[in-house]
C-alpha cells in the first residue's frame, strides 16, 4: 500500500519546496521508499525530489496531459514506493484559468484522490493562520486539507499558538514547523532553484533538513493522514485501449543520443520512457565535457537547461558542436527545445554583452536579458515539413525563457517555421525547421500527444534505413 500526500501553500514562497524535500528525506532516512512529484511543468524541483530520494520524480500536469494520462502517470510514478510526496505549483488554485482549477494543485489533489498538507508562512502572525486556512478548507470542499504546516515560525512557542489557533479554529492537525534559518534556504537564479546537478554534494543538506523535519514534525501523525493510492485507473486505460504505453514494449531499434549534463537537463522522464517503450535505446552525452555525439546515433534530443550560465565552456567545445552540427547535417531526426535551441544558433550573448559562438544550424542569435522573456503553457499546432508533429496535428508543451532570439538580417530566405504555438495572448509561429530538425523555445510534453515517441523512433529508423 502506498500512502500520497500533496503540499500545497496559499502562494509561491510559502516554502512547499523546502518542506517536500525535507519530508522526502526524513522518510527516506527512516527507511521508506519515497516517490517525488511536481505539479505543473517545472524541471529543476524535480531534481532535488530524486536527489533526496533516489528515484526519478514525476512532474503531474493535469492541462499538458488528459485526466486518465495525468492519473496513469501517477499510479506508475508510485509504484514500489512506501509514500508517494507530491509538491505542489503556486498558490493551490493557481492554475491555467482564474475562472477554474484547470491546472493546478487543486485539480491534481483531486485527480489522484489525495489530501492535501497546507504549508503557511506564518512569519508575524499568530490567529490569522486560522483564518488562512479556514478559507482554504471553504473555497473548495472537494479538496481535504488533512494537515498544516507553519512555516518560519519564529520559536516553539510561536508555533505552539498557531496550533492551538488553527486546531481549534479548523478542526485538522498541524503537524510540524520549521523555524526562520538561512540553512535551509535553496539558491535560486532566474529560472527559480539552481539545479541540483549543480549543487555538488547534497547529502550534508538533505541530512540537515531531514533532522529538522524529524525534530518539528509528527511524522507517524501524518502519514496516518495520509491517502492511500488505488491503481483503479489505469487498469481501466489498458482495457479500453487509449493507455500511454499502448501494447507490449519494442525491443531497442534505434539509438537517440541526449544532451545531459549541467547545462542541459530539462527533459520529462516520461518523454524518454515513452521513446524507450517504442523501440528507442536513450544514450546520453555531455557536451559541457567534450563528449560528441555517439557515431552510431539514429536521432538527437537537445533538451533545455541553463547553456547561458556554461556558454564560454560551450563554445570551447568545438569538435563537440561541431559533432552535432554534423549529425543534424547528416539528417538524424532531431528534437531541440529552448536551451537545444540556443546552441543551434551563430551566436549566444550574455547578460554583459559578450557573445559567444555556438553551432549555426540557425542563422542568428540568442541575447540574454533581465526581464522574463516568455511564460506559460503552450498549445502546439504543426507546421509543413515538421518531421514531428505536421500540419493540423497538435500536442502540449509550456515555455519559460529569458532570452529573446535575434534573426540574421542577411540571410536571403528565412528557415520555415516548426510549429503554430497558442498561449494566453494568442497564437504565433514558432522556432525553426532545418531539414530534420525541429527547434523551437517550446518544451513538449509527450504524454499530451504520445504517438510523438512513436513517430520519432519510426523517422529514426527511416533514417538509418531500418523499418520497424
Amino acid at each position: 500500500m502506498t500512502r500520497s500526500i500533496v503540499i500545497a501553500g496559499p502562494g509561491s514562497g510559502e516554502g512547499k519546496t523546502t518542506v517536500a524535500i525535507g519530508l522526502m528525506a526524513a522518510y527516506q532516512s527512516l527507511g521508506y521508499a519515497v516517490q517525488g512529484f511536481k505539479c505543473g511543468p517545472d524541471y529543476i524541483d524535480p531534481t532535488y525530489h530524486t536527489a533526496a530520494t533516489g528515484r526519478p520524480s514525476r512532474n503531474l500536469d493535469s492541462w499538458m496531459c488528459a485526466s486518465a494520462a495525468a492519473r496513469e502517470l501517477f499510479e506508475r510514478g508510485a509504484r514500489g514506493a512506501d509514500i508517494a510526496i507530491v509538491e505542489g505549483v503556486m498558490g493551490m488554485f493557481d492554475g491555467k484559468d482564474p475562472l477554474s482549477n484547470e491546472g493546478s494543485t487543486a485539480d491534481i489533489a483531486k485527480l489522484i484522490d489525495s489530501p492535501v498538507l497546507l504549508v503557511v508562512d506564518c512569519s508575524g502572525m499568530a490567529r490569522s493562520a486560522a483564518a488562512i486556512v479556514k478559507g482554504f478548507q471553504s473555497f473548495d470542499p472537494d479538496v481535504r486539507i488533512a494537515g498544516v504546516v507553519a512555516n518560519k515560525v519564529g520559536s516553539r512557542g510561536h508555533f505552539e499558538m498557531i496550533q492551538k489557533a488553527v486546531e481549534q479554529a479548523c478542526g485538522i492537525p498541524v503537524v510540524g514547523y520549521l523555524e526562520h534559518g538561512d540553512q535551509l534556504v535553496l539558491p535560486e537564479r532566474h529560472l527559480g532553484l539552481v539545479p541540483s546537478i549543480e549543487r555538488g554534494e547534497l547529502s550534508p543538506f538533505f541530512e540537515l533538513l531531514a533532522e529538522r523535519v524529524k525534530s518539528g514534525f509528527e511524522l507517524d501523525r501524518l502519514l496516518k493522514a495520509m491517502g492511500t493510492v488505488k491503481e483503479s485507473a489505469s487498469a481501466a486505460i489498458h482495457i479500453h485501449g487509449s493507455s500511454l504505453f499502448a501494447g507490449d514494449p519494442i525491443s531497442p531499434k534505434v539509438k537517440i543520443a541526449v544532451a545531459r549534463d549541467e547545462a542541459f537537463s530539462f527533459y520529462y522522464p516520461e518523454n524518454f520512457e515513452l521513446l524507450s517503450h517504442y523501440g528507442a535505446d536513450i544514450v546520453p552525452f555531455s557536451p559541457l565535457r567534450g563528449e560528441l555525439v555517439p557515431p552510431d546515433a539514429d536521432g538527437l534530443y537537445l533538451g533545455g537547461g541553463f547553456p547561458e550560465e556554461f556558454a564560454e565552456a560551450l563554445s570551447r567545445q568545438v569538435e563537440t558542436l561541431e559533432s552535432i552540427r554534423s549529425a543534424i547535417r547528416r539528417g538524424l531526426p532531431t528534437i531541440a527545445e529552448c536551451g537545444g535551441f540556443m546552441v543551434l544558433t551563430e551566436e549566444m550573448i550574455a547578460r554583459d554583452g559578450v557573445g559567444y559562438p555556438m553551432i549555426g544550424i540557425i542563422p542568428g542569435r540568442v541575447r540574454m536579458q533581465s526581464k522574463l522573456a516568455a511564460m506559460g503553457y503552450r498549445e502546439i499546432t504543426g507546421a509543413p515539413g515538421n518531421f514531428l508533429i505536421g500540419p493540423g496535428e497538435q500536442a502540449r508543451g509550456h515555455e519559460f525563457h529569458y532570452s529573446v532570439y535575434e534573426p540574421n538580417d542577411c540571410v536571403e530566405e528565412p528557415l520555415p517555421y516548426a510549429y503554430v504555438t497558442k498561449g494566453m495572448f494568442g497564437q504565433s509561429p514558432e522556432g525553426f525547421i532545418v531539414g530534420s530538425l525541429a527547434a523551437g523555445y517550446t518544451h513538449i510534453h509527450f504524454g499530451s500527444a504520445p504517438w510523438l515517441a512513436k513517430r520519432w523512433v519510426e523517422a529514426c529508423a527511416k533514417a538509418r534505413g531500418r523499418h520497424l
